[in-house]
């Protein structure tokens, strides 16, 4: 084999490091995106709880106590909770009775899913108005 031909033969060396080198690009791209989309899915539940804090008064009025994780709002009272969990910037938004439960782990008995923050309110505010207390 002449020496032209050896220079531009493929090398099992050089092509397993490009691989490599393709996949950790690949690798952090994933990753990249997988943190922009949580940053964004925990910024739509800090917007949603801001604006429900805002309205304090009203939270203590209806007897429900504001909270949140991550990624989630929760308005409880004694007998539901309402909880709106943010993921791929959407919100799924349950309502769940608490008031026939041994333990006070309510399960979901209504769920939507609401494409903005705004939404989110209006969900919440429905389920809010259908346990009419």
């Amino acid at each position: 084999m002449s020496q032209d031909k050896q220079d531009s033969a493929v090398s099992l060396r050089q092509s397993f490091f490009d691989e490599l080198g393709r996949r950790e690009i690949a690798r952090r791209a994933r990753e990249d995106a997988e943190r922009a989309q949580q940053e964004s899915d925990n910024a739509g539940a800090m917007a949603l709880y801001h604006i429900l804090a805002g309205e304090g008064d009203f939270l203590r009025e209806k007897g429900l106590v504001l909270d949140h994780t991550r990624y989630a709002v929760t308005l409880d009272h004694e007998n539901f909770r309402l909880r709106a969990y943010f993921e791929d910037d959407k919100a799924s938004v349950t309502s769940a009775d608490k008031r026939n439960t041994a333990n006070m782990s309510a399960a979901p008995r209504k769920q939507e899913t609401a494409d903005s923050v705004e939404a989110a309110v209006l969900l919440l505010a429905q389920y809010l108005a259908d346990e009419s207390f």
